[in-house]
């Protein structure tokens, strides 16, 4: 089950094997207002993005959710399997998103203390991190992501892409602590199909103390 945007809230759900609850995903609050990130990222987008887009992920992971459970209850094993997909993509774009906007702040800052000191241990130096990461992360073909990422058995860093809203620790094992969304909803209102521009300027607005913070607990 997902930890980010839950509700306190409980739903109850008879089935035949008796009475479950399940909470039910709620959309998170932004850390800032739609207008913050500018001129990097558009309020309009800001709004869009985060009200419509990821709103969407929620309500239609909830309807997966209670799909599911209904099809346990009843142990319809046809309809728990037909509804993966749903699951993955729509649970996938709720987890990504969570930590999108999580990963991104006003004014930005730069990486230092120990995630600095493993991004020059594992890419030389910053810079070379970045452009890698963008790199790859401009070569995703149609939607995905592009991620650093923590490997825990090789305690190290590592870049990866993800297509879709496959989400990068169930998909890779790696845990997640930079994102990059290049679905064409995160910039075509503002950059158009110039998806290179996007890519380089999220870094003004990288949020190098909640990768950090996301870094020290993957250790």
């Amino acid at each position: 089950m997902l930890a980010a945007g839950r509700s306190i809230l409980l739903s109850r759900r008879v089935g035949v094997a008796g009475v479950q609850w399940c909470q039910k995903h709620t959309l998170p609050d932004l850390p800032y207002d739609y207008n913050a990130l500018e001129p990097v990222i558009s309020a309009e987008i800001m709004q869009l993005h985060h009200s419509k887009h990821h709103q969407t992920y929620v309500n239609n992971l909830n309807m997966a959710e209670e799909k599911l459970g209904e099809a346990q209850a009843k142990g319809d094993v046809s309809t728990v399997i037909s509804l993966a997909p749903a699951l993955k993509f729509n649970g996938g774009g709720h987890i990504n998103h969570t930590i999108f906007w999580q990963n991104l702040a006003p004014g930005g800052g730069e990486p230092e203390g120990e995630l600095l000191a493993a991004i020059n241990r594992d890419f030389g130096n910053v810079e070379a991190m970045k452009n890698q990461l963008s790199a790859a992360t401009v070569a995703v073909q149609g939607s995905g992501w592009g991620w650093l990422g923590y490997n825990k058995q090789k305690g190290a860093l590592q870049i990866a892409t993800c297509a879709n809203q496959d989400p990068l620790q169930a998909t890779t094992g790696l845990v997640p602590l930079f994102g990059i969304d290049v679905w064409e909803h995160a910039y075509y209102l503002q950059y158009k199909n110039v998806r290179p521009d996007y890519v380089n300027a999220i870094w003004k607005v990288a949020n190098w103390k909640d990768i950090a913070a996301r870094y020290n607990s993957a250790k």
